[in-house]
């Protein structure tokens, strides 16, 4: 054969080679990009979740304030009656302290024509004092249903906030008017900003009117029809702020709630992973943009891979051609290369084996009461009773083996009421349930089930319980804080040798105030900050999973409460704070 013939050959071999490479490899980085996608993309519901929590505990955080301040003699009077001057000013001073204290953005006070007669802001320049707000939707529900919640951009002050609004009427039921709370999110703004994803919320209209980035507020993310902009003009809820569409394109559709999506916003065209979470309660939508995986690590591995299996496949065939070729005379030479070939196919295996992540599993543990030795004592006592009891009616002391039943039946009961009481906190409690309970009672209970670890460990306890401290809430919900709190309070002391546990219910104003504090030590100031955040612990590894105090946390927060840590002289402090329950 020609020199030239076979560099030609040899030449063409090798071209068509490498593109089967460059074929193979890019193939693989495709799958891989895939796979990094999808797999993003699952990501994203368990980060819409924890963002909406954030906001959703914001929210809850203030719900209840207009409903209490309703309440309020003070104000009562003041829209039963004619607003001087004087009573004026003594009503937009008691606004100014309630909103400082509890920390919202503003509080307004409306008679029955939407009229601002005091408002916390009203030594200011934008105050609301003297305007008239009964276009706003929120008051006109508040008129027809006692409540109302409407998220607007302020026409006085030109501040976009959430407003929440309960109805003031007199002894007779008459509607007099509103208490207004409003609710401003630049902290969680600028929280949500700290992160690189892009964070929306959109109203029903799907009308972003929260972004952690600059550029995308008040952009409409579906085109608005006359009624809907009607709408928007009377009520005025983004006054005087430009809506402007946002022109989007499905690239890829994972699920209901999650896409790959071409989105025009304030840097151009780009592509992100969308996915969004309705959330039910306020009639909004949030939204979590990502920027889609770039190519990786796992995807240069995948590359180089596919392009050694695509390799190992070319020599393997070489080798069979060779094969073929020399015939049986390079037998033990075949078998060497085909055992060299082998042994690089499992190598690349065990290298695609390598690639392929493995998916975490999370396995929230539940608290199973140690009843044993509570049980076996009355056990033990019902097993002599019997037998005394046999003895009785032996020698026909019917009379006397009635008595002896007695206290035979109490330790059966007492064993049901445990056992049962157990099973009952163990079962799910239905969601926001709000009825009035004893916290007292809740504590009676928790430490049922606690007692035998406060026996067998020695614990020295006592007991201040204002009796009966009515609050609204689930009983099951917060016999599961109290018990985290003792749990917490048990585990601190588990090493110390002096071992004090303090219960405390008591009144203040409005509030009671329930207290668990502990020999233990106390926490730590680096960590003081974070005993309420999920999957935080200072306990050895298989101890616990840092859930306790975050699931009491967000508890509590629900019923309109606070709970709050510190430290005192020897130890950990911990106060669950409740509003007191009205008279049913």
């Amino acid at each position: 054969m020609p020199v030239t013939s076979r560099y030609l050959r040899l030449t063409l071999y090798t071209v068509l080679i490498l593109v089967g490479a460059v074929v193979a490899g890019g193939w693989a980085m495709q799958q891989a990009k895939h796979h990094a996608l999808e797999e993003s993309a699952r990501r994203g519901p368990e980060q819409l979740s924890l963002y909406a929590n954030s906001l959703h505990t914001l929210i809850e955080r203030y719900r209840a304030l207009p409903a209490v301040l309703a309440q309020d003699p003070e104000l009562i009077a003041a829209l039963a009656g004619h607003v001087t001057p004087e009573v004026q000013a003594q009503l937009n001073r008691k606004l100014e302290r309630i909103n400082g204290a509890a920390q919202s953005s503003t509080l307004e006070l409306l008679d029955s024509t939407g009229l601002a007669v005091a408002a916390s802001n009203w030594n200011t320049s934008n105050s609301y004092v003297g305007h008239n707000y009964g276009f706003r939707p929120y008051f006109s529900q508040t008129r027809s249903q006692g409540t109302g919640r409407f998220y607007a951009v302020g026409v006085t002050s030109g501040i976009p906030g959430y407003f929440l609004s309960s109805a003031v009427h007199d002894g007779g039921g008459r509607f007099l008017g509103a208490i207004v709370v409003k609710l401003e999110f630049p902290e969680l703004e600028r929280e949500w900003s700290q992160g690189s994803d892009t964070l929306l919320v959109s109203d029903a209209r799907d009308i972003v009117f929260i972004a952690n980035q600059p550029g995308w507020r008040y952009r409409h993310l579906r085109p608005l029809n006359d009624s809907d902009r009607d709408n928007i003009t009377v009520t005025r809820q983004y006054d005087k702020q430009p809506l402007t569409l946002m022109p989007t394109r499905t690239l890829r559709v994972f699920d209901d709630n999650s896409f790959l999506t071409q989105v025009d916003g304030p840097d151009g065209p780009t592509d992100y992973l969308w996915g969004s979470l309705p959330l039910k309660a306020e009639g909004w939508t949030l939204h979590l943009l990502r920027k889609p995986p770039t190519a990786s690590e796992d995807g240069r591995n995948a590359a180089l891979a596919a392009v050694g299996l695509w390799l190992t496949l070319v020599f393997l065939g070489l080798f069979l051609f060779q094969r073929w070729r020399i015939g049986r005379m390079r037998q033990r030479n075949r078998e060497e290369l085909e055992q060299l070939v082998e042994a690089r196919t499992r190598d690349l295996r065990t290298a695609q084996d390598g690639l392929v992540q493995s998916a975490k599993l999370a396995a929230l543990g539940q608290m199973s009461a140690a009843l044993a030795h509570e049980i076996n004592q009355p056990l033990t006592a019902q097993r002599m009773q019997l037998a005394t009891l046999r003895l009785l009616l032996d020698h026909g002391r019917i009379e006397d083996a009635y008595k002896a039943l007695t206290p035979l039946e109490h330790m059966l009961t007492r064993m049901a009421a445990l056992t049962g009481h157990l099973k009952t906190y163990a079962r799910q409690s239905p969601s926001g349930l709000r009825e009035r309970l004893d916290l007292a009672s809740v504590v009676d209970q928790a430490l049922q089930l606690v007692e035998p670890r406060l026996k067998e460990e020695g614990v020295e306890l006592h007991t201040r319980l204002v009796r009966p401290a009515w609050v609204r809430g689930d009983a099951i919900r917060l016999e599961q804080v109290m018990i985290n709190l003792l749990r917490n309070a048990l585990d601190a002391m588990h090493d110390t040798p002096r071992k004090q546990l303090e219960i405390c219910i008591e009144a203040d104003q409005q509030l009671w105030h329930l207290t668990v504090s502990d020999s233990g030590g106390g926490i730590s100031d680096e960590h003081l900050g974070k005993v309420f955040d999920p999957f935080f612990t200072t306990k050895p590894v298989g101890d616990g999973l840092g859930l306790g105090l975050a699931v009491s946390y967000a508890i509590v927060h629900e019923l309109g409460g606070r709970l709050t840590a510190c430290n005192h002289a020897d130890g950990a402090l911990f106060t669950l704070t409740l509003p007191i329950a009205q008279d049913a």
